[in-house]
Protein backbone atom coordinates (compact mmCIF):
# COMPACT_ATOMS: atom_id res chain seq x y z
CA UNK A 1 0.00 0.00 0.00
CA UNK A 2 1.62 3.58 -0.74
CA UNK A 3 -1.29 5.68 0.17
CA UNK A 4 -4.17 5.59 2.24
CA UNK A 5 -7.14 8.17 2.40
CA UNK A 6 -9.65 6.85 4.80
CA UNK A 7 -12.64 8.89 6.39
CA UNK A 8 -13.25 6.93 9.77
CA UNK A 9 -16.68 8.30 9.98
CA UNK A 10 -17.97 7.06 6.53
CA UNK A 11 -16.24 3.87 7.76
CA UNK A 12 -18.29 3.48 10.88
CA UNK A 13 -21.53 4.26 8.74
CA UNK A 14 -20.91 1.51 6.14
CA UNK A 15 -19.87 -0.75 9.17
CA UNK A 16 -23.30 -0.44 10.95
CA UNK A 17 -25.27 -0.52 7.61
CA UNK A 18 -23.10 -3.90 6.80
CA UNK A 19 -23.67 -5.09 10.41
CA UNK A 20 -27.85 -4.45 9.94
CA UNK A 21 -27.83 -6.15 7.07
CA UNK A 22 -25.62 -8.94 8.45
CA UNK A 23 -28.37 -9.73 11.30
CA UNK A 24 -31.49 -9.30 8.54
CA UNK A 25 -29.40 -12.31 6.44
CA UNK A 26 -28.86 -14.69 10.10
CA UNK A 27 -32.76 -14.08 10.58
CA UNK A 28 -33.43 -15.00 6.76
CA UNK A 29 -31.30 -18.07 7.25
CA UNK A 30 -32.54 -19.30 10.36
CA UNK A 31 -35.95 -18.85 9.32
CA UNK A 32 -34.95 -21.25 6.44
CA UNK A 33 -32.62 -23.58 8.66
CA UNK A 34 -36.62 -23.72 10.90
CA UNK A 35 -38.96 -23.81 7.59
CA UNK A 36 -36.58 -26.91 6.24
CA UNK A 37 -37.27 -28.23 9.71
CA UNK A 38 -40.90 -28.19 9.63
CA UNK A 39 -41.16 -28.98 5.86
CA UNK A 40 -39.55 -32.28 7.10
CA UNK A 41 -41.21 -33.01 9.49
CA UNK A 42 -44.69 -32.26 7.87
CA UNK A 43 -43.82 -34.46 4.58
CA UNK A 44 -43.93 -37.88 6.76
CA UNK A 45 -42.67 -41.24 5.38
CA UNK A 46 -43.62 -43.93 2.90
CA UNK A 47 -43.81 -46.47 5.71
CA UNK A 48 -47.77 -47.14 6.50
CA UNK A 49 -49.43 -45.49 10.07
CA UNK A 50 -48.90 -48.45 12.30
CA UNK A 51 -45.23 -49.04 11.02
CA UNK A 52 -44.26 -45.87 12.00
CA UNK A 53 -45.00 -47.14 15.90
CA UNK A 54 -44.27 -50.49 16.38
CA UNK A 55 -45.57 -52.57 19.39
CA UNK A 56 -44.18 -55.15 21.45
CA UNK A 57 -46.24 -57.99 21.57
CA UNK A 58 -45.32 -61.11 23.90
CA UNK A 59 -42.45 -61.56 25.98
CA UNK A 60 -39.26 -59.95 25.52
CA UNK A 61 -35.79 -61.97 25.23
CA UNK A 62 -33.46 -61.16 28.18
CA UNK A 63 -30.84 -58.66 27.81
CA UNK A 64 -30.48 -54.52 27.19
CA UNK A 65 -33.30 -53.05 26.32
CA UNK A 66 -34.10 -50.52 24.07
CA UNK A 67 -33.85 -47.23 24.66
CA UNK A 68 -37.77 -45.53 25.70
CA UNK A 69 -36.34 -42.75 23.72
CA UNK A 70 -35.86 -44.59 20.68
CA UNK A 71 -39.67 -46.24 20.71
CA UNK A 72 -40.99 -42.75 19.84
CA UNK A 73 -38.71 -41.81 17.27
CA UNK A 74 -40.53 -41.47 14.03
CA UNK A 75 -39.14 -43.08 10.67
CA UNK A 76 -37.69 -40.82 8.21
CA UNK A 77 -38.89 -40.49 4.69
CA UNK A 78 -37.50 -39.59 1.87
CA UNK A 79 -38.25 -36.50 1.56
CA UNK A 80 -36.80 -35.61 5.21
CA UNK A 81 -33.50 -37.50 4.02
CA UNK A 82 -33.66 -35.26 1.17
CA UNK A 83 -34.43 -32.05 3.06
CA UNK A 84 -31.63 -32.92 5.29
CA UNK A 85 -29.12 -33.74 2.74
CA UNK A 86 -29.45 -30.30 1.39
CA UNK A 87 -29.06 -28.84 4.63
CA UNK A 88 -26.14 -30.59 5.71
CA UNK A 89 -24.78 -29.82 1.53
CA UNK A 90 -25.31 -26.27 2.03
CA UNK A 91 -24.24 -25.52 5.35
CA UNK A 92 -20.50 -25.28 4.61
CA UNK A 93 -20.82 -22.50 2.28
CA UNK A 94 -23.71 -20.97 4.44
CA UNK A 95 -20.57 -20.84 7.19
CA UNK A 96 -17.80 -19.53 4.69
CA UNK A 97 -20.65 -16.92 3.79
CA UNK A 98 -21.08 -15.80 7.65
CA UNK A 99 -17.27 -15.91 8.16
CA UNK A 100 -16.44 -13.69 4.96
CA UNK A 101 -19.03 -11.21 6.32
CA UNK A 102 -17.25 -11.27 10.05
CA UNK A 103 -14.12 -10.90 8.06
CA UNK A 104 -14.68 -8.02 6.13
CA UNK A 105 -16.26 -5.78 8.85
CA UNK A 106 -13.63 -6.88 11.74
CA UNK A 107 -10.89 -6.27 9.19
CA UNK A 108 -12.03 -3.03 7.98
CA UNK A 109 -12.57 -1.60 11.57
CA UNK A 110 -9.33 -2.73 12.49
CA UNK A 111 -7.50 -1.59 10.00
CA UNK A 112 -10.19 1.89 10.22
CA UNK A 113 -8.75 1.86 13.51
CA UNK A 114 -4.88 1.44 12.68
CA UNK A 115 -4.84 4.20 10.07
CA UNK A 116 -6.11 6.37 12.72
CA UNK A 117 -3.46 5.52 15.23
CA UNK A 118 -1.16 6.21 12.32
CA UNK A 119 0.21 2.04 12.05
CA UNK A 120 0.30 1.90 8.53
CA UNK A 121 2.11 -1.76 8.56
CA UNK A 122 -0.73 -2.79 10.97
CA UNK A 123 -3.90 -1.71 8.88
CA UNK A 124 -2.38 -3.74 6.04
CA UNK A 125 -2.17 -6.60 8.19
CA UNK A 126 -5.66 -6.65 8.89
CA UNK A 127 -6.94 -5.49 5.96
CA UNK A 128 -5.03 -9.10 4.52
CA UNK A 129 -6.16 -10.74 7.40
CA UNK A 130 -9.44 -9.69 6.00
CA UNK A 131 -9.07 -10.69 2.88
CA UNK A 132 -7.77 -14.35 3.91
CA UNK A 133 -10.96 -14.53 6.24
CA UNK A 134 -7.89 -14.97 9.47
CA UNK A 135 -10.66 -14.26 11.89
CA UNK A 136 -8.37 -15.73 15.00
CA UNK A 137 -6.30 -13.05 13.93
CA UNK A 138 -8.72 -10.20 13.21
CA UNK A 139 -10.25 -11.23 16.84
CA UNK A 140 -7.56 -11.50 18.64
CA UNK A 141 -6.73 -7.83 19.32
CA UNK A 142 -10.65 -7.15 19.25
CA UNK A 143 -12.04 -8.83 22.17
CA UNK A 144 -14.68 -10.50 19.27
CA UNK A 145 -16.28 -13.81 19.87
CA UNK A 146 -15.83 -16.55 17.54
CA UNK A 147 -18.45 -18.64 16.11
Amino acid sequence: MTAWDIEPQGVQGQLQLTGARAGSLEKVLSAMIADLAAAAQAAGTAVPGSAVYPTRVGPLAPGPRPSPLMAHQKAVGPVAAALSQYAEGRSPALKAMADRIQAAVLGAAKATGEYVEGDLAAAEEAQDAARQVRLDLLMRDTGGNQR
